[in-house]
């Protein structure tokens, strides 16, 4: 590999695309390019950088260890021309953006998205919190948040809701936990109001198996903790499980529905907080 790298801009946008969206397919809908375009264009620039970037299979695609070391690198080269673009075109914006997810997607999906955000757009203030879906619609209502991510009933969420994503929920156990599991069964769980402990109550009592929380935690690396202990298992979409949790093994227990992953703007929410809408939608849709 040579000690420099002259390509065009749109090479790396490709390239971007294609690793935060794992297909080519969705980073060719993105970029608004065809999907042979976007393969040409990935090619071109292994081409120049003379190793493979994407690993390639039938349904998937993943970055190669050259391919890791580069994303952080041209993520940072867009963000600097977008936002030396912005202000030569005298449309930079602005102002505060009091933005909510709860704290498991937050964890999961958002810091790469929202230092992409902040990067390419200085004049921006960005506050962040992290709460569970009600309190955060409750938030929006009272003018708390310009946006927010919630997540919903598929086909339930609030009025002006965008979904952008479906999360398959799992019953989650510590790895090789392997102990009988006892009556009443040991949850850990969010407080209420809370969309998973919803879920979970709902479909064991469904079920007619009984159940006790023993374990309460708003956060995420909270209940982790608590279920890599073997004190109970938990609910969590089976995408980010944490190190140390997979989904359990026991058959009695009974499927868990989809979780839909929405945006949800405040009327009147200013600019920044669509373009930020825009964005997390364009990553994760």
């Amino acid at each position: 590999m040579r000690g420099r790298l002259d390509c065009d801009t749109l090479l790396l946008r490709a390239f971007v695309a294609v690793a935060e969206s794992g297909s080519f397919t969705r980073a060719a809908e993105r970029i608004g390019r065809s999907q042979p375009a976007v393969t040409l264009q990935i090619k071109r620039l292994e081409e120049l950088l003379g190793r493979p970037l994407i690993a390639r299979s039938s349904r998937h695609v993943a970055l190669t260890a050259a391919g890791e070391i580069l994303l952080p690198a041209a993520r940072a080269a867009i963000a600097a021309l977008d936002q030396a673009a912005g202000r030569l075109a005298g449309g930079e914006i602005g102002g505060e953006l009091r933005f909510g997810s709860p704290e498991d997607f937050a964890t999961a999906y958002l810091p790469a998205i929202l230092a992409r955000f902040v990067a390419a757009h200085p004049g921006v203030v960005l506050r962040t919190n992290c709460e569970l879906t009600r309190p955060l619609i409750e938030g929006l209502s009272r003018g708390a948040y310009d946006l927010v991510v919630i997540k919903q009933a598929p086909g339930q969420a609030v009025a002006g809701a965008r979904e952008i994503r479906r999360e398959t929920l799992v019953w989650a156990e510590a790895e090789g936990w392997g102990r009988p599991r006892a009556a009443p069964l040991d949850l850990v769980l969010s407080p209420e109001p809370c969309v998973y402990r919803e879920r979970a109550i709902a479909a064991l009592d469904a079920a007619g198996i009984p159940w006790r929380v023993v374990y309460t935690s708003p956060s995420l690396a909270g209940a982790a903790a608590a279920v890599r202990a073997g004190l109970g298992i938990t609910v969590l979409p089976r995408r980010i499980l944490p190190a140390g949790l997979v989904p359990a093994a026991d058959p009695a227990l009974p499927p868990l529905a989809d979780t839909a992953i929405c945006l949800l703007l405040r009327p009147g929410a200013p600019a920044a907080a669509e373009e930020l809408a825009a964005e997390i939608a364009a990553a994760l849709g």
